[in-house]
């Protein structure tokens, strides 16, 4: 079972009021993508968990920018279709089950 991989179109196109969710940016040729890739996998087929969606960062470019993207793997971690922290440092797939359960509310600042 792999994320849901969509375009940059399609996922602006949906209305995300009131939603916890999570987007990850990755390229098709990045190694270290595919490595977090299949931790994310892991992560988020636990329950509990919000949903993931994949991007090519390289076509997502309005996203890479507004979201202000600097490098891929990137896991962008959203309430309401904004961001509210961005995972860069993805070290094993029992942090992103982490990351992926709590709440905006429970995010340290900074």
């Amino acid at each position: 079972m792999g994320l849901t991989e969509t375009s940059e179109k399609e996922f602006m196109a949906i209305g995300r009021l009131h939603r916890q969710e999570a987007v990850f940016f990755a390229t098709p040729l990045c190694g270290t993508c595919k490595v977090a890739e299949r931790m994310l996998e892991i992560a988020a087929a636990a329950p509990g968990t919000m949903p993931v969606q994949k991007l090519n960062v390289n076509f997502a470019p309005t996203l890479r920018e507004r979201w202000k993207i600097a490098s891929v793997p990137a896991l962008a971690l959203l309430e309401d279709g904004v961001p509210y922290r961005i995972v860069y440092a993805m070290r094993s797939a029992g942090d992103l089950y982490e990351a992926l359960r709590q709440k905006r509310q429970d995010q340290p600042h900074g």
